[in-house]
């Protein structure tokens, strides 16, 4: 059972929103919610869980109970990894709002095997597959799905939200490598990039610690933001797992001799941020 001290402020200010354009809040993690002018609101990778300790420890707040989202249009899954693709989170939203869940094939394997549809009341038409190539229309907003570099994930992809007002990419976990297509491809405002560190962890079998490097470290992160020629760079899963924090604000000396990109925001979960 997930349990929130914030109450219901960040769903109501998100449902609530009418944005001039695309506005985006950050849920911790590398979750996002999105709302458009039209009043489409989206979700991608939201996380609710508190880790598997002492593997993965949450080192920020829950920032909502996943009953108190009303309103969704559909939420994407960028892979497979459980603060992805997590059923605790992702389910109750589904069932309440009738959303649908567009996630990669290793993403719905999940799915299957948790039995969210035996569960939950889903219609088994609410999980939609998605592959490079596809296009999802919501309003005013088209969403891409693009190939992403995650040696990581099984079968990764990232997210490019088209909007009059702007392009959003959601990179998942991607490292450099297969952005330069992408930047080539669409006129890049704001990209969201994980970011990382190097730890001492305990293995998810043995629980003996052992030096992990997870996401992008600070010269990855400014790789993939020329690569996709964004303007703003948005670091996200910094602030995440205990071990595995990093300090986002030594990213303005690493992007500072780069083209790309023109502006670092480093925000905190339940900030909103505007295109």
């Amino acid at each position: 059972m997930i349990q929130s001290d914030w109450g219901d402020w960040l769903p109501q200010a998100i449902e609530s929103a009418e944005p001039d354009g695309l506005a985006l809040w950050y849920l911790g993690c590398n979750g996002f919610a999105l709302r458009s002018t039209g009043g489409e609101t989206v979700y991608v990778d939201p996380y609710l869980g508190t880790g598997d300790p002492p593997r993965t420890i949450r080192m920020i707040p829950v920032p909502f109970n996943p009953d108190d989202v009303s309103q969704a249009d559909a939420i994407f899954a960028t892979h497979e990894h459980s603060d992805h693709v997590h059923e605790e989170t992702q389910a109750p939203m589904l069932e309440s709002t009738g959303a649908n869940f567009y996630a990669p094939d290793a993403s719905l394997e999940i799915v299957e095997s948790e039995g969210w549809t035996d569960s939950w009341a889903l219609d088994s038409d609410q999980l939609r597959e998605v592959q490079k190539g596809k296009t999802v229309t919501l309003g005013d907003l088209t969403v891409h799905v693009e190939q992403a570099n995650d040696p990581d994930a099984d079968h990764p992809v990232a997210y490019v939200f088209e909007h009059p007002s702007g392009t959003f990419v959601h990179a998942g976990d991607a490292r450099p490598g297969a952005f330069e297509q992408i930047g080539a491809r669409y006129d890049v405002d704001l990209a969201a990039v994980a970011f990382g560190t190097t730890g001492m962890i305990p293995d998810k079998e043995t629980r003996e610690p052992e030096c992990t490097t997870w996401y992008n470290d600070e010269n990855m992160i400014i790789e993939v933001a020329n690569e996709l020629s964004a303007r703003r760079l948005l670091p996200t899963h910094w602030d995440m797992w205990k071990g595995l924090t990093a300090d986002p604000t030594v990213l303005h000396r690493h992007a500072a001799s780069f083209e790309h990109p023109e502006t670092l925001e480093v925000i905190e979960i339940g900030d909103r941020v505007d295109i």
